[in-house]
């Protein structure tokens, strides 16, 4: 039961933190000090990645209608607006599949501990800001997806990339980049939860393959549990995003990365010197 809870608590921080831009690994590194599982470190690994699965089916569910190119009730023209916003994915993933096959590993070995998570916190908290203020006196020249150019799309895409530093968060970068290229906030956000399908569906099959099948029947329950938890969530973040963004900024986000990255850094840093 102790497990199950911990398992809650991961889907519960994970369903919030992959939506909102506010970085994942930043809350999960923190978390994680507190709440370990019993498990060994490659089911750890995987679970911390995988649960995301239950992340991409929250997206999913709240915008079957409009990423079905199939959809009986959509007009020829709609089916075929759809087919082009899931080529603009594709398109937009591109970059992250790159950097991913060609970074990861040296990603991973130089840059995955909690001081570079607290300054890309740090960092794109303050983008939020400045990006936010100079958007006070502009128009934004995107208003719907459709009329994101290819140009657009891969530059976003690009952004999507840089989130493989830790402590970035993938919906802050390409939130950030998307704003700074002058299209909406929905629009921005939309577009952000899109790519993740992909991108996130690729790396929990990865994850998956690289542990293989041995799972015990406690390992099999906590990852549905965790999945379950964090699907749930999910659908409350994202639709909250949506409602909040009408009405307001990011600037709130940006404030909170500063403060949450300022925490990071003195809890690690206060904890190696008393080592």
């Amino acid at each position: 039961m102790l497990e199950a809870l911990k398992v809650i608590i991961l889907g519960i921080v994970q369903g919030i933190t992959e939506w909102l831009p506010i970085s994942s690994t930043g809350h999960l590194i923190l978390v994680e000090q507190l709440i370990q599982l019993k498990q060994n470190e490659a089911f750890t690994n995987m679970f911390n990645v995988v649960i995301q699965f239950g992340s991409i089916l929250a997206v999913v569910v709240i915008y079957f209608h409009k990423l079905n190119p199939f959809s009986p009730t959509k007009t020829e023209k709609q089916k075929k607006m759809t087919i082009q916003l899931w080529i603009k994915v594709v398109i937009g993933t591109i970059p992250a599949l790159i950097g991913g096959v060609l970074l990861n590993d040296l990603i991973e070995s130089k840059l995955s501990n909690a001081y570079v998570v607290a300054l890309m916190l740090i960092v794109y908290g303050i983008l939020f800001i400045v990006i936010e203020k100079r958007n006070e006196t502009r128009e934004p020249k995107v208003k719907r997806i459709s009329q994101l150019s290819v140009k657009t799309v891969l530059l976003i895409g690009v952004f999507q990339m840089m989130a493989m530093i830790p402590g970035t968060s993938r919906s802050g970068a390409t939130i950030v980049g998307a704003l700074a290229l002058g299209v909406s906030r929905s629009v921005a956000a939309e577009f952000t939860f899109f790519l993740a399908i992909p991108v996130m569906f690729g790396a929990s099959a990865l994850k998956l393959f690289k542990f293989g099948l041995a799972f015990t029947p406690m390992q099999v329950f906590l990852l549905l549990l965790g999945m379950i938890v964090s699907f749930a969530v999910s659908v409350i973040a994202i639709k909250f995003l949506m409602k909040y963004i009408k009405n307001h900024d990011f600037k709130a986000f940006g404030y909170y990365r500063i403060v949450l990255g300022i925490v990071v850094f003195l809890f690690f840093g206060i904890q190696a010197l008393f080592k």
